[in-house]
């Protein structure tokens, strides 16, 4: 029988073991160079509290990914979605709504200004959109992309708007405009124009998900491998390889790479990721009912605050206690990253009390996590991309998939069908590997019905 060496154990990686197990005709072997699966979509715990790295809404466009959801957690929970931004220490929905908490929060001076702003935009476009600010200020308006777009994409990515590729946008903000805002705003119940409410989640959370799937591969016969790095890679070795690994580092695992490509390679740019957990007496700002909150303020470094036990209850080991996670954006090796656990935790309790959140004498236990490589970016050498991804994808036993392994800000759902989509072409005996590119180039945004 043939086997398939998959590397990384997330999403991507345990979807293909299943899909190629499913079939029966070639043996998945996964090398997984952590002790957990699931990648940045896991479950840490930490003195009876569960935390979701990174918050995983289980939403997929994909009838086929909701179903692989459903047939490996059947008892999967129904939540309400809702995230808001606090900006001038006041919160306004996220996406951004037309209603009369966004006009009595930003003032009817600003709105007017938002509104001409808006209209001078759609009536001179900015072509060709050389980065994301032009491609924001021509959907929004330079007044609303001012207000609530550019200090948290700024904080996300560590540089300023105009110097990231406009591809990022066309990623994660996609068809996202003022214009089907107000659509949403008048035709509320309409399934074409709503976003989507609410989404399933493991009463455990993601990782309890991706164990359940681990511990499927494992009984149908598949094997993983943890704490296992893949530093040196010979593809003759395998008779097909799927890597969900950073490209960088799956370059510089191989021989014979032409000095332009491994230039490139090394140009790759990613964003690391902390995030702290605080068990909280109480929150100032009430019983609120958010899964994340977006903060669009430029006096602190927080990027974005989850509330556990809106996610699931389970989460959490009282119920009459707040689990809280404040998710910073940083690069590996960098001022806040060196910072040590205590350093951090007080430096991000700190930040909680001056946007007032919470008070520092409330908090009962903290934690901090690190995750390397978590937002590949879309600057640095990226815009030499193509000629990498077309020399890897003339490796014919190579299929690149997932977030990382394709360089590209997937979802989960995302990765998974580029799984999916890499184990078809091997079992039609294809070599065209284009179809697992299209995947996440929709144009609709990603949370719309």
């Amino acid at each position: 029988m043939k086997k398939a060496l998959i590397i990384g154990a997330g999403p991507a990686g345990l979807t293909a073991a299943l899909e190629f197990l499913k079939k029966g005709d070639i043996h998945p072997v996964i090398v997984e160079r952590e002790n957990f699966v699931g990648g940045i979509s896991r479950t840490a715990q930490h003195n009876g509290n569960r935390m979701d790295i990174g918050g995983h809404r289980f939403f997929s466009k994909s009838d086929w990914v909701m179903n692989f959801w459903k047939e490996i957690y059947p008892d999967m929970m129904r939540r309400p979605r809702l995230s808001r931004i606090l900006y001038e220490r006041k919160f306004f929905d996220y996406p951004v709504s037309l209603n009369a908490n966004t006009v009595k929060g930003l003032g009817l001076w600003r709105m007017a200004k938002i509104g001409a702003s808006y209209l001078k935009a759609s009536l001179h476009q900015i072509k060709p959109e050389k980065n994301l600010q032009d491609f924001m200020i021509n959907r929004f308006g330079k007044e609303l992309y001012l207000t609530f777009f550019k200090d948290y994409t700024e904080k996300l990515w560590g540089i300023p708007c105009e110097k990231i590729s406009a591809e990022w946008g066309a990623q994660r903000i996609k068809g996202l405009s003022i214009a089907k805002t107000i659509k949403h705003a008048l035709f509320k119940n309409s399934k074409e124009t709503s976003l989507i409410e609410e989404f399933l989640y493991p009463k455990l959370g993601p990782g309890d998900l991706w164990e359940r799937a681990a511990a499927e591969i494992l009984k149908r016969g598949g094997e993983i491998r943890f704490n296992t790095n893949i530093e040196k890679l010979n593809l003759k070795d395998y008779d097909y390889v799927l890597s969900s690994m950073p490209v960088k580092d799956l370059v510089n695992a191989l021989d014979g790479v032409p000095q332009n490509v491994k230039e490139i390679a090394n140009g790759l740019v990613y964003r690391d990721f902390i995030t702290v957990g605080f068990l909280l007496d109480k929150l100032e700002i009430g019983n609120i009912k958010d899964n994340w909150i977006y903060i669009q303020e430029n006096d602190v470094k927080v990027g974005r605050l989850q509330i556990f036990n809106n996610w699931s209850e389970y989460l959490v080991q009282d119920p009459s206690k707040i689990w809280l996670g404040m998710e910073y954006f940083v690069n590996e090796g960098d001022s806040l990253w060196n910072k040590s656990e205590k350093e951090f935790s007080d430096f991000a309790a700190n930040e909680l009390e001056k946007i007032g959140v919470a008070k520092k004498e409330n908090i009962r236990d903290s934690v901090v996590i690190q995750v390397q490589k978590a937002y590949p970016a879309y600057f640095g050498t990226y815009t030499q991309f193509d000629t990498l991804k077309t020399w890897l994808d003339q490796k014919e036993n190579l299929f690149l998939i997932g977030r990382n392994g394709m360089h590209r800000y997937n979802n989960m759902d995302h990765s998974m069908l580029s799984a999916k989509e890499a184990v078809k072409i091997i079992h039609n005996g294809g070599t065209d590997k284009s179809s697992i590119w299209n995947i996440n180039s929709e144009d609709d945004y990603h949370e719309s019905k």
